[in-house]
């Protein structure tokens, strides 16, 4: 009986991975740490709600915690991820810049100086 309560919320779990899934855009790092944190509490919940007596209970909460919790720390590998990104542009723009000016800098070592022709 335990078993069967346990098997029907990880068909529950599944179904809804491979609802989430099929989004038209993919997933961003946070809805992934959401999406996972509820699998794994719902999951872990249902574990140990059926120890008790109450599966369903104990996935309930135990994947509104790990949704929970799951956020969280998605929302900061986002941030994470958001900050790389930013300084990956400003080193290209760096990048840009520097190589612009070895241009200009080879442009002028190329050009006459007209000091030297009046004397």
């Amino acid at each position: 009986m335990i078993a069967k309560q346990v098997a029907r919320a990880g068909v529950v779990v599944l179904a809804l991975t491979f609802i989430f899934s099929g989004c038209s855009q993919p997933l961003s790092t946070r809805e992934k740490g959401t999406l996972a944190g509820g699998g794994l509490g719902a999951a872990t919940g249902a574990i140990i709600g059926a120890a008790v007596g109450a599966p369903g209970a104990g996935a309930a909460i135990g994947g509104a915690l790990g949704a929970g919790a799951g956020a969280l720390v998605g929302d900061q590998f986002q941030g994470q991820e958001n900050r790389q990104l930013d300084q990956q542009r400003q080193v290209e723009e760096q990048n840009r810049e520097i190589q612009r000016q070895r241009e200009e800098l080879e442009r002028l070592k190329s050009k006459p100086n007209r000091n030297e022709d009046e004397y």
